[in-house]
């Protein structure tokens, strides 16, 4: 059975357009494109888990909806990533490259040119079908 990571993403959203933020170099999935986010410690709950990823790698406070927007697994060679994504409001603060090596705000229907993580393209998708017009963007 392969290690399993429990991780949460967020498809946070500013002025109709969606964050998204570029691995960089000499790190796992280096280059891919995700929604920011990270591993759940132990004692938190998914969405505690991104209120401190996002303070911690972007410097950003946000608003997390109480629902999950999409669950998806991926199965790499490390082991099987398990993500839960949550749409999210920026309360505070302009996001600020501490782990990633770009970041890009767009509309839904520009998320197809990136090459999302394998684990992220279900979120991608979801978000593209609902189009630039959906009442969360």
């Amino acid at each position: 059975m392969s290690k399993q990571f429990h991780v949460v993403g967020a498809v946070l959203i500013k002025d109709g357009r969606i964050l998204c933020c570029q691995r960089g170099p000499g790190r796992t999935l280096e280059n891919f494109w995700e929604f920011p986010g990270g591993k759940i410690e132990v004692g938190e709950t998914p969405r505690q888990a991104l209120q401190r990823e996002l303070e911690e790698e972007l410097k950003i406070e946000v608003n997390v909806a109480e629902n999950e927007f999409v669950s998806a697994s991926y199965d790499y060679e490390f082991g099987t990533v398990n993500m839960k994504t949550f749409i999210c409001q920026l309360i505070s603060g302009e996001p600020i490259l501490t782990e990633h090596i770009a970041i890009k705000w767009l509309k839904p229907s520009e998320l197809a040119k990136l090459t999302f993580a394998p684990v992220d393209v279900s979120t991608a998708k979801e978000i593209i079908q609902l189009g630039d017009y959906h009442e969360f963007f």
